[in-house]
């Protein structure tokens, strides 16, 4: 039996263009102040509203926050993160595992390593990390914050079609030139963020997210994340 050409084959334009976007897709964190308009944004959402979801229930919503609105709430979530005294703090839900085990461990211990000393942040220095932690609740300096929410009677199945939705937002804004970083920082400060965006307390908040234009100069975004090889995740079987 012959075996299979292992060239691959040229490539269309559309196909091209899609592949690009995913793969041009990174967390940034530092933006310009660049302004995007409420339509680029509605766009962005309309093109990402095409994710799959259960029996097509799409329980994913959104907040979008920018101008007056978004420097209110990013002043006071700084705020009650430098708070020692602030009692309201809290996850709703446990993102990472309460234990960490490799290869997990080393993962996230390099990237934050390879942030800071970017940032030129040393080993030890608890205050700028924790200014660089704070960052995030002004959206790393990007125009426009994102905030998803879903009714927590949703169950597993649901919280997988918010991230595919989250997925096609991020690769959506590479269509229009824009970066993102997705933050699940906001959580912790979940009560501030649905007190200033009047989310109810039927709905959850799962993940903030910034959008807008990529700061070129900074150095972190100088950061290029290391992906592990199809081998080395996926078994194939039949092929």
């Amino acid at each position: 039996m012959a075996s299979e050409d292992p060239t691959p084959r040229p490539l269309s334009p559309l196909e091209t263009s899609a592949l690009e976007a995913v793969r041009g897709r990174r967390s940034v964190r530092a933006f310009t102040a660049e302004p995007v308009p409420r339509a680029v944004v509605e766009q962005i959402l309309d093109a990402a509203s095409r994710a799959p979801s259960g029996s097509n229930i799409q329980p994913w919503k959104v907040h979008a926050v920018a101008g007056a609105a978004r420097e209110a709430l990013s002043a006071d979530l700084r705020a009650a993160h430098f708070d020692p005294a602030d009692t309201q703090a809290g996850a709703e839900y446990t993102y990472y595992p309460t234990q960490w085990f490799e290869p997990y461990l080393g993962r996230r211990r390099k990237i934050g390593w390879d942030l800071y000393g970017l940032l030129g942040i040393a080993k030890g220095d608890r205050a700028a990390m924790a200014e660089q932690h704070a960052r995030n609740y002004d959206f790393f300096g990007a125009p426009v914050g994102l905030f998803f929410t879903m009714d927590r009677r949703m169950e597993q199945g649901s919280w997988l079609d918010v991230g595919m939705f989250m997925e096609n937002v991020m690769v959506a804004a590479r269509g229009f030139g824009l970066d993102t970083c997705p933050q699940a920082a906001f959580i912790t400060h979940h009560r501030i963020v649905r007190r200033h965006l009047d989310i109810p307390d039927t709905d959850i908040l799962l993940s903030g997210m910034a959008l807008g234009h990529a700061d070129p100069d900074a150095p972190e975004n100088r950061l290029e994340t290391e992906r592990a090889p199809v081998a080395d995740f996926t078994r194939f079987h039949g092929f």
